[in-house]
Formats: C-alpha cells, sequence, structure tokens
C-alpha cells in the first residue's frame, strides 16, 4: 500500500531514528487533502505519544473541512537542513508520517492532547499552560493522526 523508499542504502533510516526526528522537529507540515483537488499543506505544532500525532487548531476552517472530508493525511517534520553551498546539497534529517487523522471528540483525550503539546513546548510553565487550556477550551479543536506508516530519510554529503 505504502511506496518504498527509492534511494535506501545511504539515506534510508531506521524507524527508530525516524520516530526520533518526529520527537525531536519543534513543527511538521501536515498534508490534507484541499479544496477543488489541490492538496492543502499547513505547518503544526504537535506531540508524539506512543503511535499518535496529536495537535490542534481552531475550531472552523480548512483544516476541519479538509480533515471531515478525507481521514487520510501525511505529517512531514524535518530536525534538521544545513546547507552545503559548495557541494550543492543539504544535509538534513526528516520523516514522514502516513495515517488516519480524526477529530478528538472526549474530554479526557483532548485535555490529555493538549497537555502533551503544553509539556513539549512550555516545558516548566505546565501549570500555567493548564490554565491556557481551560481558558481557551471552547476556542481550540484537538486532532490525533494514527500513525500507519513512517520513513525517515537523511541527505547525504
Amino acid at each position: 500500500m505504502f511506496r518504498e523508499m527509492r534511494l535506501k542504502e545511504d539515506n534510508q533510516l531506521s524507524q527508530q531514528q525516524a520516530r526520533e526526528i518526529l520527537e525531536k522537529a519543534t513543527y511538521g507540515v501536515l498534508a490534507l487533502d484541499g479544496d477543488d483537488d489541490y492538496p492543502y499543506a499547513v505547518p503544526v505544532n504537535y506531540a508524539l505519544e506512543g503511535n499518535k500525532i496529536y495537535f490542534h487548531g481552531a475550531v472552523e476552517g480548512h483544516k476541519v473541512d479538509s480533515v471531515r472530508r478525507n481521514e487520510k493525511v501525511s505529517l512531514c517534520a524535518v530536525a534538521q537542513a544545513d546547507i552545503v553551498a559548495d557541494a550543492y546539497n543539504c544535509l538534513y534529517l526528516s520523516t514522514i508520517a502516513f495515517g488516519r487523522i480524526r477529530i478528538i471528540e472526549d474530554t479526557a483525550e483532548k485535555q490529555k492532547a493538549l497537555e502533551l503539546i503544553i509539556e513539549k513546548y512550555s516545558k516548566g510553565f505546565e501549570e500555567g499552560g493548564r490554565k491556557y487550556i481551560k481558558a481557551s477550551w471552547d476556542e481550540v479543536m484537538t486532532f490525533v493522526i494514527d500513525i500507519e506508516h513512517m520513513t525517515g530519510k537523511k541527505g547525504t554529503p
């Protein structure tokens, strides 16, 4: 169902390395089924736990409409991208996760998702983060991607 990577030997990373990139990267680009057959790619902050990627967004808009239209998505995260100008090259570390997305409806799961995001991006400020979650609860929607397939790739010199 999922394609094998074309460049395997020097460029392909192990599943563990791919996972580490997802854990380390500060944002990912979520690819969705957009309007009028155009792909829609949007940067998101996210948190990874187990085989799930959690993120949040507004309660309405392009992202929500796309999720409701098609549950199949991918998320690309880049943990490193160093240009080597004189070699016409880029040394990078990236992961693409493919999976199925859903809007989180359960209150406890929504709370967990938001707390995971606070833990990742606001370490040391968790107490304030919980207050922020409570204050913005009705203005935020949470999503989860169940990862079905993942590949990691690196640029080589």
